[in-house]
C-alpha cells in the first residue's frame, strides 16, 4: 500500500478521451430525482460515455422523463423493462455495455462533473484494474464529507484486505457506484438477482480479481442516505434473513475459495459481531421477538465458527468477552447492555464534559 499525498491525476484533453466508458443507471419510481442524476452524468468532463439507463418498470413519470432526456443526448440509451429489481437492471446494463470501463450510478444520486475523468485517468496513470473514490453522505439536514487530499495505491489483494477489515478510513465498502471497473473484472461477475444486498458478493469478487486498485480519497459521488425506502434505513427486517445473512455466508465461501481463510475469519468476526448488535437492538424492542429468536438460533448453530472468528487477530478482546457472556446467558448479556447504556456511557459522557470544561 502506497500513500500518494496531494495526488493529482494528469489532465486529459477531450481529443485524448478515446476509451469508451459505459455508465449504468437503474431507475425505479424516482421521478423527483432522476433528471438531476442523469444530467450530472451528461455533464461529465469525460465526454466519451454511453449512458445505459434501465427503467425497471416504473409506475410514475420516470420513464417519460428518461425518454425526454435521451431525445436531447444521443449518448443516453433507455431500456424499459418490467420490474425485475436492482440486480436485474444492472445486469441488463452490463450485458449491453460496449465500453472497456464500466461504472454505476443510482438514479436518485448524482455525481461531481469530473468524477469519471478523475477515476479513469487515475486508473490509467497507475495501471490499475479498479478505481474507487470517496463519497458524500447527504441527508435533509447535513452533508458528511470525509475527503482527504491524497490517493492510495493498493497492490495485489491489499484493497480486498482493507475492505474485509472494514477499515473506515477507506470508503471502499460494498457499493457498486463509487467505482470504475475494467470490464474484465465483471466477466461472469453479475449481481445476484431477486435479492437485496446484491452488492456484497459482487464487490468482494471484483476486489479479489483486481491486481491493482487506486483509491482517490476525495468525494466525487453524492449519496442520499435518508431515502424512506432505502435498505440502509431498515435496521433489521425479513430480508436480513432471506438475503443479507446468506450473502455474508457466500462472501465467506468466496474468500475461502480464493485461499484466504484469514480474511474469511476476519469477515466472520464482523458478521457475527453485527448479528450480536442486531440481537441487542431487538432486546430493546417490543415487537422484535421473532427476529431475535432467529438471530439467537443462528449464533447458537454457528457457535464454533463465531468463537474462532472472535479470536482472530483483528478482533477486539472486549468483543470476545461479550460473546462469551452471550453464550453463557443471553439474559445476562442483555442486562449488561442496559447497564452500559443507562449507567456506564452516561457517566463517561459526563466525565468527558467536565474534563473539557476545566481544561
Amino acid at each position: 500500500m502506497e500513500i500518494l499525498m496531494q495526488y493529482r491525476p494528469p489532465e486529459l484533453q477531450e481529443e485524448e478521451q478515446t476509451e469508451l466508458i459505459s455508465v449504468i443507471v437503474a431507475a425505479y419510481n424516482i421521478e423527483a430525482h432522476i433528471e438531476r442524476g442523469i444530467r450530472s452524468i451528461c455533464g461529465q468532463t469525460y465526454r466519451n460515455l454511453e449512458i445505459i439507463v434501465v427503467d425497471d418498470g416504473s409506475a410514475d413519470a420516470t420513464g417519460r422523463i428518461l425518454d425526454e432526456l435521451a431525445g436531447n443526448d444521443a449518448r443516453i440509451q433507455v431500456i424499459h423493462e418490467e420490474n425485475g429489481g436492482l440486480a436485474h437492471a444492472r445486469n441488463e446494463g452490463i450485458a449491453r455495455a460496449r465500453g472497456n470501463y464500466i461504472g454505476f450510478v443510482d438514479g436518485d444520486d448524482w455525481i461531481d462533473p469530473d468524477m469519471y475523468e478523475k477515476l479513469y485517468v487515475a486508473l490509467r496513470d497507475q495501471r490499475a484494474d479498479l478505481a474507487v473514490c470517496r463519497y458524500r453522505q447527504i441527508s435533509r439536514t447535513r452533508t458528511l464529507d470525509g475527503s482527504v487530499d491524497r490517493a492510495v495505491l493498493f497492490e495485489g489483494q491489499e484493497a480486498l484486505e482493507v475492505y474485509v477489515e472494514e477499515r473506515e478510513e477507506f470508503a471502499i465498502q460494498n457499493a457498486a457506484w463509487n467505482k470504475l471497473y475494467r470490464k474484465e473484472l465483471l466477466e461472469g461477475n453479475l449481481f445476484p438477482e431477486g435479492r437485496w444486498y446484491e452488492d456484497i458478493v459482487f464487490a468482494t469478487e471484483a476486489l479479489a480479481r483486481a491486481g491493482r486498485c487506486i483509491y482517490l480519497d476525495i468525494a466525487l459521488y453524492n449519496y442520499i442516505i435518508d431515502r424512506e425506502d432505502s435498505i440502509m434505513n431498515r435496521r433489521i427486517n425479513s430480508r436480513t434473513f432471506t438475503d443479507q445473512i446468506p450473502a455474508y455466508y457466500e462472501k465467506t465461501r468466496l474468500l475461502q475459495k480464493r485461499g484466504r481463510e484469514d480474511l474469511a475469519l476476519t469477515h466472520d468476526y464482523f458478521f457475527y459481531k453485527r448479528l450480536l448488535l442486531f440481537w441487542g437492538d431487538l432486546s430493546r424492542s417490543q415487537d422484535g421477538g421473532e427476529y431475535q429468536l432467529k438471530l439467537q438460533e443462528i449464533l447458537e448453530r454457528d457457535r464454533k465458527r463465531a468463537e474462532e472468528a472472535f479470536r482472530s487477530p483483528v478482533a477486539d478482546p472486549r468483543d470476545e468477552k461479550k460473546l462469551k457472556l452471550f453464550y453463557r446467558s443471553p439474559a445476562a448479556y442483555c442486562r449488561k447492555l442496559r447497564w452500559n447504556e443507562q449507567v456506564v456511557i452516561p457517566c463517561k459522557v459526563k466525565v468527558k464534559r467536565l474534563l473539557g470544561k476545566y481544561k
